[in-house]
């Protein structure tokens, strides 16, 4: 298992990982780092547990966001696969009414050519 050191307050982990992930991870420490520098900023010294805390309730407040946006679009994707269904229904139907149509014309030219070649 890959193994890697990464930075995040000015503090090195070593951290593993599955094989192939390490950049993956990397990026992440990366970004959990920037969250503590930008929160470290806003509010000076304020403890380094308070700090990661609020870092990961912030993080966590971003994907709780993210996963209801994701729902809603989710049903917006149903609902607008609904109505395409819907839609392909209808035009099946507009499309069997048609050729029926179609069909009966074709009758009714063969049964006129029938009674003028007949006549």
């Amino acid at each position: 298992m890959p193994q890697i050191n990464v930075t995040i307050d000015g503090k090195n982990y070593r951290m593993a990982c599955a094989e192939g992930e390490e950049a993956h991870l990397t990026a992440l420490a990366g970004g959990l780092d920037a969250r503590v520098t930008e929160i470290r900023r806003a509010f000076g010294e304020i403890g380094d547990m308070r700090l990661h805390v609020m870092a990961a309730l912030m993080q966590a407040d971003e994907l709780q966001e993210a996963q209801g946006r994701l729902a809603a679009l989710e049903q917006e994707t149903a609902a607008l696969r609904a109505r395409v269904d819907g839609a392909d229904a209808t035009r099946a139907a507009e499309e069997a009414r048609l050729a029926e149509g179609l069909r009966r014309c074709a009758d009714r030219i063969e049964r006129l050519a029938h009674t003028i070649s007949a006549g």
